[in-house]
């Protein structure tokens, strides 16, 4: 999402070749009208025995290794002409930074998307694995991708991140480096007014991309954890875990009592409309949530760890409820407070529409994003004619 609504944004005021990683299903070209150029290349198989081997014993860690691809670099190889910006969706695509660093003709100025401080989620996902050997081989995937940060940080024209908390962290790290915050977003037109179910609501929604292991352990942690004391509190509620790609241990949390698991759905509203809350418990990742940004568009309020709304201009008890990721008492006495008070409910709700129209909307992000780059391509081209020589040959 953050990066279709950066493309659609974009286009507004640059020409745009968009080269992409597609699954064999994806007809990603026709969701791109607006862009000049759209070239798909297979995405290559992660987390292979040669990759986790090289990730282990290489130069190179294994998330970025997941993402090297011959084809890749030959696609980029075969762009025609000179661009004003080259914008690198991650540190993953850091090998192609390389690749079109290396090319004559196009342009110097390589823009990393930060979606979070990969270093610091890959950290948290090592503080979170009972396999010891597991723990250990994250926590060299992280100093690998900390060195591969620092060098980006030095040597990239500009960084794109998330939150004020990660720009704050990275300019300690190099205070000289071109770093601008450029929030994530929701689309508060698509999500508004799903929320107007009649009645009492006897269910909760956990939303996410259910292969995604952060989400896959906040699920069963808060199934096994949370859930029963939650029954116990309200004996008629339901939890909904709804997202695609939902692994075999997300898929057993259906056999459940109250826990349905749906895999893929066609659209979120109705589950958001028919919701008490939308629970974001997680435990360790990076980044800030759209789950949070959705839900909070749609009108159902939201509980979620500290973790979980990192990043986010959100105040518990204001416009999002905050539980302690191992307190099951808290999170039952949050939903019990929704169930039995539904004004509080509609307070919540309330102002967390006003923050995400104010702050969250795309095209209030997208707008900060095109401001941005043609106010770097700007500067840049300005100090470019100035540090030129002169006939005389001085500069």
């Amino acid at each position: 999402m953050r990066e279709y609504h950066f493309l659609r944004a974009l286009a507004q005021g640059f020409r745009l070749t968009y080269v992409y990683f597609a699954d064999s299903q994806e007809r990603i070209a026709e969701q791109l009208p607006f862009c000049e150029h759209v070239i798909g290349v297979p995405k290559p198989p992660a987390y292979g025995k040669w990759n986790l081997l090289k990730g282990a014993m290489g130069r190179w860690p294994l998330p970025v290794l997941n993402y090297t691809s011959t084809e890749m670099a030959m696609a980029l190889a075969k762009l025609d002409g000179s661009y004003d910006l080259v914008h690198l969706d991650s540190i993953h695509m850091i090998r192609y930074g390389e690749v079109l660093a290396g090319m004559p003709g196009v342009a110097k100025r390589v823009v990393y998307n930060w979606h979070n401080i990969e270093s610091e989620a890959m950290r948290r996902h090592a503080a979170s694995f009972s396999s010891r050997a597991r723990r250990l081989y994250a926590e060299l995937t992280a100093r690998k991708l900390e060195r591969l940060e620092r060098k980006i940080l030095q040597t990239a024209f500009g960084h794109i991140v998330c939150s004020e908390r990660e720009r704050e962290q990275l300019l300690r790290i190099a205070p000289d480096a071109r770093i601008v915050t450029v929030e994530n977003g929701v689309d508060t037109a698509h999500f508004a007014g799903a929320a107007v179910s009649e009645g009492p609501r006897r269910q909760i929604v956990f939303v996410g991309k259910m292969d995604y292991y952060p989400n896959v352990e906040a699920a069963k942690h808060f199934v096994e954890r949370i859930w029963p004391a939650v029954k116990e509190r309200l004996p008629g509620m339901t939890l909904t875990i709804a997202g695609s790609d939902p692994v075999e241990a997300v898929r057993a949390l259906g056999q459940v009592g109250g826990v349905t698991v749906t895999g893929t759905v066609p659209d979120l509203r109705p589950y958001y409309r028919d919701a008490l809350a939308a629970i974001v418990p997680l435990r360790t990742g990076g980044g800030t949530r759209l789950k949070i940004l959705e839900a909070m568009a749609a009108g159902t309020p939201v509980i979620s760890t500290r973790l979980g709304a990192e990043g986010l201009s959100v105040a518990s008890g204001r416009d999002i409820l905050i539980a302690d990721v191992d307190s099951p008492g808290e999170w039952a006495a949050h939903l019990q407070r929704l169930a039995e008070a539904p004004e509080e409910g509609a307070r919540i709700a309330g102002c967390a529409i006003e923050l995400v129209k104010t702050r969250y909307d795309w095209e209030i992000v997208g707008e900060r994003l095109r401001e941005t780059y043609e106010g770097w391509i700007e500067a840049s081209e300005v100090l470019a004619r100035t540090t030129e020589p002169d006939s005389a040959g001085h500069s």
